[in-house]
């Protein structure tokens, strides 16, 4: 049995929470902590009678180190699972680190300001000697790698969907169906209509910086970078149908090429509507996913900030998504000498999602994988000091975790690859 602190309480992290208090077997006690402690409640309303846990709440503003120490010790738990915004990423393992608790996170750090003088010198060093340019790296957090060795901590990054699963998947096929792994490509489908003429699925401000940025992969150990959305392929995903998708940068590339050298290219790819591209462009055109602060009227806005708000919550989407996301994994490589190629992928209802835990497929499909990073840290199978990406651990009872809480997963032979 165990404590389990979670910092936040948007759409993923209700979906951590409800699969919390249905793994009430491992799960005896859960702390929700936000900026915003009437979210923190509400939820805490809804599940008091549905579950064993006992849940309590609290008002935390988790760029605060002092405080966020100060209640991490008060509350004592086994592990913190930051479903907080990935600006947050820092300041949390931070007070981990002072409090003594292992830490759990689905995003890699980016910076709030991409103008702040001490990230971006760090940054445009980055930049120069491995070639991309995106904001979002894991550099930041594996610096914290010789911290959490030294006070016996288990840092857990990313395990989300992708990242998390799909780097599960890599360490699974790798362990199960090839000698060596020549390509990876994660392709990453969303199906479902919600309705608007434009909204984003997850955070507006995480969500449009990723996809405006340029693309990239990596191909023999090094970067290729091209421009934003320049790299189009068509792809038949099982319960979608055919979808244009797109060649993004991703983070698990940067952890699956570092983790898995022997590979020789890995590439990204996720889905869009031309509704969706068009807005999009139209707003980059007119500066509103600038992160650089504007004065306007005396006072000082962020634009993508300020886009945020006008835009439709994405924790609202769950009861207007209908259709189903697909995403998972091609590998190429070879077994006993032969070339072999397989598919490994889940498919996800957005309307089941929202029967069950009130929320779409996207936050479900992050939500879900984020308890089971948290369970196999607190159960001491996926626990040992350092900072580690999901790919670097046991895959198997992890991909058992995803048959059993709610994302089971297919393994197909000789998938139609992409070009």
């Amino acid at each position: 049995m165990s404590k389990l602190m979670i910092i936040g309480c948007g759409g993923v992290a209700s979906v951590a929470i409800h699969k919390v208090c249905q793994n009430d077997g491992v799960f005896d006690e859960l702390l929700i902590a936000s900026r915003t402690v009437s979210k923190c409640d509400a939820l805490k309303d809804k599940l008091q009678g549905q579950t064993k846990t006992k849940i309590t709440t609290a008002q935390i503003d988790a760029d605060d180190v002092e405080a966020l120490t100060k209640l991490i010790k008060e509350y004592q738990p086994d592990a913190v699972l930051n479903v907080a915004l990935p600006y947050q990423d820092l300041t949390i393992m931070d007070a981990c680190l002072a409090a003594g608790v292992d830490y759990i996170d689905t995003a890699n750090f980016e910076p709030e300001d991409t103008e702040d003088p001490e990230w971006r010198k760090v940054y445009d060093k980055r930049c120069q000697e491995l070639g991309f340019s995106a904001y979002f790296d894991y550099s930041w957090q594996w610096a914290y790698e010789d911290k959490f060795k030294q006070a016996g901590l288990t840092a857990l990054l990313g395990t989300g969907f992708d990242p998390g699963v799909t780097s599960v998947f890599a360490a699974y096929a790798k362990k199960h169906y090839f000698d060596t792994i020549d390509t990876i490509d994660i392709l990453d489908c969303n199906g479902g209509d919600h309705g608007y003429a434009f909204a984003t699925n997850f955070n507006p401000e995480i969500n449009l910086r990723e996809v405006s940025a340029p693309g990239s992969y990596m191909e023999n150990g090094k970067w290729v970078e091209i421009p934003a959305m320049s790299i189009k392929r068509e792809y038949d995903f099982e319960g979608v149908g055919k979808k244009d998708m797109y060649l993004l940068h991703h983070e698990e590339i940067e952890a699956l090429g570092r983790n898995m050298p022997e590979v020789k290219r890995i590439r990204f790819f996720m889905t869009f509507g031309q509704s969706y591209l068009d807005h999009m462009r139209c707003l980059e055109n007119v500066g509103m996913l600038s992160t650089t602060p504007i004065n306007y009227n005396g006072q000082e806005i962020v634009p993508i900030q300020f886009l945020k708000a006008l835009l439709p919550d994405p924790a609202s989407l769950g009861p207007r998504t209908k259709g189903k996301t697909n995403i998972g994994c091609i590998f190429t490589g070879k077994k006993d000498g032969k070339e072999r190629s397989i598919y490994i992928y889940n498919v996800c209802d957005h309307q089941e999602c929202y029967k069950e835990v009130g929320s779409q497929a996207i936050s479900y499909t992050t939500g879900v994988p984020a308890m089971i990073g948290a369970m196999l840290v607190v159960t001491g199978q996926w626990k040992k000091p350092g900072v580690f990406t999901t790919d670097e651990f046991d895959p198997d009872p992890y991909m058992e975790a995803l048959n059993k809480w709610g994302l089971p997963w297919k393994v197909v032979e000789n998938p139609v690859l992409v070009d």
